[in-house]
């Protein structure tokens, strides 16, 4: 309900007229970090749209797009509370479940905040639920996707990363704990401790051994990934390169900066920075579960993938090595009898 139209509801003097500037009370009072406001900001600015039964604008069409004017007070018209709860169906049906549920989660926060405050005595969002995400199948990125991350602009640390978890079919915490002295260059293979504790050997193809004297620069003992700056004093001996200084890498920055980077790759149609910042990327797993299904796809007999991904059961192995969509279209055409009778 805009404010153009709305019934306004006499407020409290320290209540905001306006629904953009509880918006802002809220963002700059409740604790939010900097680099998190921006995001909550995009979501809580949605919900002023849905308060109109409109819909935001979508992708680059929302940039400088005019946000309707909502009078705070109209958060508490039962009209409104319905206006949100079919807005929000259409939402659903328009975006992924993540953004409505992250859009979802941000704004029960606000009115829990505004709540507590006495600005609001209803919750105007009740009843609405979360979406469900339903399981992924398609967690494995195509060949054309792999090809799109190596044209990708990033360090050689990552490039070399990235190669390695997808030539080796590895996880990626079994990676970024490797030291230089486990590493058999000549042999393209390397001595890991995998899941459980088991030690093992993995292999590497050309990609790696091409990236791995560029990464090392002569470096001969540490950590094979290394952080940007120096370790902290507190960081033991065993994750401190002696001739850098700098730390191992950890998991969650290597997570971090493949998901940052690889945003644009998961989200092609998108071009407005703020809408990917909402969206996520890629994930280091993605490159461990790629690669067996493009063995699987290639013809890797069961022995040799369980050996490669270092599960345990065939039915552990069974959900990564999946072959993917394109694989089982052409499976079918190939079997397909007028096919091969026009082939004769």
């Amino acid at each position: 309900m805009s404010a153009s139209t709305a019934d306004v509801i006499p407020l409290g003097q320290d209540r905001p007229q306006i629904y953009g500037e509880a918006e802002e009370a809220y963002l700059r009072s409740a604790g939010i970090g900097e680099s998190s406001q921006r995001i909550y900001r995009i979501s809580l600015t949605t919900w002023a749209w849905l308060a109109c039964g409109q819909q935001p604008p979508l992708g680059k069409y929302r940039r400088g797009a005019q946000v309707p004017t909502v009078w705070f007070a109209a958060l508490a018209d039962p009209a409104t509370a319905d206006l949100l709860a079919a807005a929000f169906v259409e939402r659903a049906r328009l975006v992924d479940a993540d953004t409505v549920n992250r859009e979802l989660s941000i704004m029960k926060a606000a009115i829990g905040w505004w709540r507590a405050r006495g600005w609001l005595a209803a919750n105007p969002i009740a009843g609405i639920e979360r979406r469900p995400a339903p399981p992924d199948r398609t967690k494995a990125l195509s060949r054309d996707q792999l090809a799109a991350l190596s044209d990708l602009k990033a360090g050689i640390r990552e490039k070399t990363l990235w190669k390695m978890l997808y030539e080796i079919c590895a996880r990626a915490q079994e990676i970024l704990t490797l030291d230089i002295a486990d590493l058999l260059p000549a042999d393209k293979r390397a001595r890991i401790i995998s899941k459980g504790g088991a030690t093992d050997w993995v292999h590497w193809q050309s990609g790696t051994a091409q990236l791995l004297p560029r990464l090392l620069k002569g470096r001969t003992r540490g950590p094979v990934f290394l952080t940007d700056r120096k370790a902290p004093a507190r960081t033991p001996t065993t994750d401190v390169c002696k001739i850098t200084g700098r730390g191992r890498l950890s998991y969650r920055r290597a997570a971090e900066l493949f998901e940052t980077l690889t945003r644009p790759l998961a989200h092609p149609g998108i071009i407005d920075a703020a809408e990917l910042e909402l969206r996520g990327g890629w994930t280091l797993h993605q490159l461990r579960h790629s690669a067996l299904t493009h063995e699987a796809e290639d013809g890797t007999n069961t022995p040799t993938l369980l050996a490669r991904s270092r599960h345990a059961s065939v039915r552990s192995l069974a959900r990564y090595a999946r072959p993917g969509v394109d694989a089982v279209a052409d499976h079918v055409a190939s079997r397909d009898p007028a096919a091969r009778r026009r082939s004769i």
